[in-house]
Parts: C-alpha cells; sequence; structure tokens
C-alpha cells in the first residue's frame, strides 16, 4: 500500500505491536496543517486511533504549528477525523471489539495524486518476551549479513 512521499513511519508501533491487518484511509486537515505535513512536521510516535459511533478519529497525532500559519494554526494534537468506508469502519469496530486489538497509525504519506493517506494497523501488543525474540532475530541476521560479505571479500 501507499507508494508516494513517505512523511513519517511509525517504527516504534512496529517495535511495540503486531500488526495483523492494515487500511488505507484519509485525514481531514485544515490548510495550515497540510501545509505542515507537507514540510515533513508530522510525529506518530504516541498516536492511536478509536471508533466512535459512525466515523474513526486518531488521537496524538502531533502535526506541528505551520511558521507562516499565524492566527490559522490550528491545535497541534487536536483529534482528527479519518475517511473510511461504511463497511471498513464496522470492520475495524469489530476488530477493535476483540480482547488486546488496537488502532495504530503505522505509516503517513502524500499519494502520487497529492491526497495525504495514513496506513492504519489494527495491531495486538506485543509482550516483553515477543520483543526480546524480535531483536535477537535482528542480531542473528545482522551477524549472518556481516559473515557473508567477509566470505565474499
Amino acid at each position: 500500500m501507499g507508494a508516494g512521499k513517505l512523511i513519517e513511519n511509525n517504527k516504534k508501533a512496529r517495535h511495540d505491536y503486531f500488526f495483523l491487518e492494515t487500511i488505507e484511509c484519509g485525514v481531514v486537515l485544515s490548510g495550515t496543517e497540510i501545509k505542515s505535513v507537507r514540510a515533513g512536521g508530522v510525529n506518530l510516535r504516541d498516536s492511536y486511533a478509536k471508533v466512535s459511533g459512525t466515523e474513526v478519529w486518531v488521537y496524538g497525532m502531533h502535526i506541528a504549528p505551520y511558521d507562516k500559519g499565524n492566527r490559522y494554526n490550528t491545535d497541534p494534537l487536536r483529534p482528527k477525523k479519518l475517511l473510511l468506508h461504511k463497511r471498513e469502519i464496522r470492520k475495524l469496530a469489530q476488530a477493535t471489539a476483540q480482547q488486546g486489538l488496537t488502532l495504530i497509525p503505522s505509516r503517513l504519506y502524500i499519494n502520487p495524486r497529492g491526497l495525504v493517506k495514513l496506513e492504519l494497523a489494527v495491531a495486538k501488543g506485543k509482550k516483553l518476551y515477543d520483543k526480546r525474540a524480535d531483536i535477537a532475530k535482528r542480531d542473528s541476521e545482522r551477524n549472518m549479513e556481516r559473515i557473508r560479505k567477509e566470505k565474499n571479500t
């Protein structure tokens, strides 16, 4: 999903959660917010999404105030509405009703048509031993690659 200009990638989310499924959705932004997004002033680190009624909102997504926005700037942490079809919203609501599943923004990018898109993941939290296993796996892959390079030279 998401062939376009990557603005923000939520690396910490991949460390803390297992991504079961991802879905692309639009984001409702004001004029100064879109300018700030294009300039790269976004942080997804502590953000999450919630289904409330027939709408999905993302909370904690920080969009820095635009430098030249003066009085038109909005609150950087205000909740932003996500644009999804009804069936997708119902599907997400059912998924989050299950024990331990949550909605986490994984990537924010601008698609080739110039629209800001958010990749939303249905995720399950990792336990500490899962995180340790991922770190051990990454280290072993790194060592294997290093050994492979030494053999080739």
